[in-house]
């Protein structure tokens, strides 16, 4: 029995999201005595793959089927997963995730479990963990269908790559009878090297207490100086101060870095439950009584023009001095 992995691609790379979920599938295929394939979309580094267990890539090449049209997805992951006998497919819970996986489900009865953060144990069943009631608790969830789907939560297992390689095999698709209502008239994505929010592993995030605009300067020089992705609370976006695609919290994307670092943000209920999942939280804030200081692992009391600054100072002389 096979595990199909449908491995999202930005710009012909495989994301990072998508070999977290492959090394995750990779483990649920060799638990139960299988294989580890990959779907991909015009994908132009799929032999990575290997790195994290997978076998065999299935790349399509074919320009009209793209994660911007989820039904023509759905027809590739149906085949792909026909043509390996697979019995459990693996999305990565990013915006390709969280658009097909539901319509899979559908159209194939499968079971489909979100936001999963444990392998399963197939001891007696297939159970698999996950995070509800915005993180604060676990759910035991075991998918009693023949066919199983399960969305991987970002960042909640790393990605430990290896020396292997994955075969790259051409896959075609018919979706000429699928009219799905779709047109993609452009493709807009971030510039330069910065790390998607989703994927970031260092985040600097800010909100009102910046004041302006304007001040945004240090938080974006801390985040160069750190090789972090910044964010944003969702009342700063709301009045246009940073774009909507920085928002982290309940409403906005939720994260889970390694680091993150929230300057003049109070840390109301709803922007913690998107960003809880952070290993370690250090909360900047001239109030004593800011409630993000509860769930913080490191908090400063100060103003943030005068902290961060001094901050940026301190992580340009230890760079320097380590390299």
């Amino acid at each position: 029995m096979s595990v199909l992995i449908v491995a999202d691609v930005k710009n012909g790379e495989v994301k990072k999201s998508s070999l977290e979920a492959a090394q995750y599938g990779a483990k649920v295929a060799a638990a139960i005595g299988g294989e580890a394939v990959a779907l991909t979309l015009n994908a132009t580094n799929g032999e990575v793959l290997g790195t994290v267990g997978v076998n065999k890539v299935l790349n399509v090449t074919d320009a009209s089927i793209s994660a911007s049209d989820p039904q023509k997805v759905v027809a590739a992951v149906v085949a792909a997963a026909n043509q390996v006998g697979a019995k459990v497919v693996v999305f990565a819970h990013d915006s390709t995730g969280k658009a097909v996986a539901p319509r899979l489900s559908a159209k194939s009865g499968a079971g489909l479990v979100t936001n999963v953060t444990s392998l399963p144990d197939t001891s007696n069943g297939f159970v698999v963990s996950k995070n509800v009631f915005s993180g604060k608790a676990h759910a035991q969830v075991n998918i009693l269908s023949d066919e199983k789907i399960v969305s991987i939560l970002p960042n909640a297992f790393g990605v430990q790559a290896g020396d292997g390689s994955a075969s790259v095999e051409a896959f075609s698709v018919d979706v000429s009878g699928i009219n799905s209502g779709i047109t993609v008239k452009e493709v807009k994505g971030g510039s330069g090297d910065v790390v998607p929010l989703p994927e970031a592993e260092l985040v600097v995030s800010a909100g009102r207490g910046l004041k302006g605009p304007e001040n945004w300067g240090m938080i974006e020089e801390m985040a160069g100086i750190l090789g972090a992705t910044t964010a944003c609370s969702r009342p700063v976006a709301d009045i246009g101060w940073r774009p909507h695609h920085e928002h982290v919290g309940q409403t906005g994307v939720a994260i889970r870095p390694n680091l993150y670092i929230a300057v003049g943000i109070s840390g109301a209920i709803q922007h913690l439950a998107g960003v809880n999942g952070s290993k370690v939280i250090v909360v900047i804030n001239k109030d004593p009584e800011a409630p993000f200081f509860k769930a913080a692992d490191y908090g400063v009391v100060g103003d943030a023009f005068e902290v961060v600054p001094r901050l940026n100072e301190a992580f340009r002389k230890f760079k320097a001095a380590n390299g």
